[in-house]
């Protein structure tokens, strides 16, 4: 849903500022009554208090937090805009903010510099929620196909405990293969996070693979590709003293780098094999036609 407009935000800051003190019948007579809160109207009014209980803001009106920052936040993440998801690379600075977050802040008395760091927090909170459902669901979508498609067998051994450096084991007799797995919904950029567990366990494990996945908007696996050892190296931070150590990183991965399919279970595949596994599917996918008004 859009940001509301400059008076109903205004609304909102209000309600929030007084409920922790009174019940909402007295701050509605509040409003209604005293000449202080005359400028804004009876509807206003009850639009802001309609909208805060669609953001979740009235589950918990008790918080450190000012007012006018919780209802920007609540704003720009419940707004539906297309830059959000790619912030991180739009929004570089307080000069790259996007009109409807300048009027959101302006309407809310934040500056520039507020806005962006507000920004980014909410940002953080879509992207890592985000992550964690798209992968979960890739990571059983891709055990489903395994199990169906592999003489071996096939443990998701995420399900049961993190710390292995990998998502997804696979055995035949003696061969194997240890699948960490990355997912996304966008066609045109691939973001891998990667951790200094995983990382670690790709140098000493030779049957480690790096296999990203593209889903469609319904979590349907749409591509699945691996990424070469090589280039993860070449990439990946590196310690520059005894003092410090990087922990996670961040992996822009271009599109001409992933190979399609998961060349390592090549022997395991059963007959015939499913295009996604043999490299046949391609990468980042055929792609399939989104829902209208689907953000992406």
């Amino acid at each position: 849903m859009p940001a509301p407009p400059e008076p109903v935000l205004r609304a909102a800051v209000r309600w929030l500022e007084r409920l922790p003190a009174s019940g909402a019948a007295r701050v509605r007579t509040l409003f209604t009554a005293h000449s202080d809160f005359s400028d804004l109207t009876p509807t206003q009014y009850d639009a802001a208090y309609e909208w805060l209980g669609r953001t979740g803001l009235l589950d918990s009106v008790r918080s450190s937090t000012p007012a006018h920052h919780r209802i920007f936040d609540a704003a720009i993440g419940h707004s539906g805009a297309l830059w959000l998801a790619d912030a991180d690379l739009l929004v570089r600075g307080p000069d790259e903010l996007p009109d409807d977050a300048l009027r959101t802040a302006g309407a809310l008395g934040l500056s520039e510099a507020e806005a962006y760091a507000q920004i980014a927090a909410v940002w953080g909170k879509v992207d890592t929620s985000e992550r964690a459902r798209i992968g979960a669901s890739g990571e059983l979508a891709l055990v489903e196909l395994l199990t169906a498609s592999l003489d071996a067998r096939v443990e998701h051994v995420a399900a049961w405990a993190d710390g292995y450096g990998y998502d997804i084991s696979v055995h035949r007799r003696r061969a194997c293969a240890h699948l960490e797995v990355k997912s996304t919904t966008r066609r045109g950029r691939l973001t891998v996070y990667l951790s200094r567990n995983e990382y670690e366990t790709m140098l000493r494990d030779p049957a480690w693979e790096l296999v990203a996945l593209r889903l469609t908007p319904q979590l349907e696996l749409d591509a699945v590709a691996t990424v070469p050892k090589e280039w993860i190296a070449a990439q990946a931070p590196a310690d520059r003293s005894t003092r410090g150590r990087w922990e996670s990183c961040r992996l822009d991965v271009p599109p001409h780098v992933p190979v399609p399919g998961i060349p390592r279970l090549a022997p395991m595949l059963a007959d015939p094999a499913p295009p996604l596994l043999n490299g046949l599917g391609g990468w980042p996918g055929p792609g399939r036609p989104q829902p209208t008004g689907h953000s992406g």
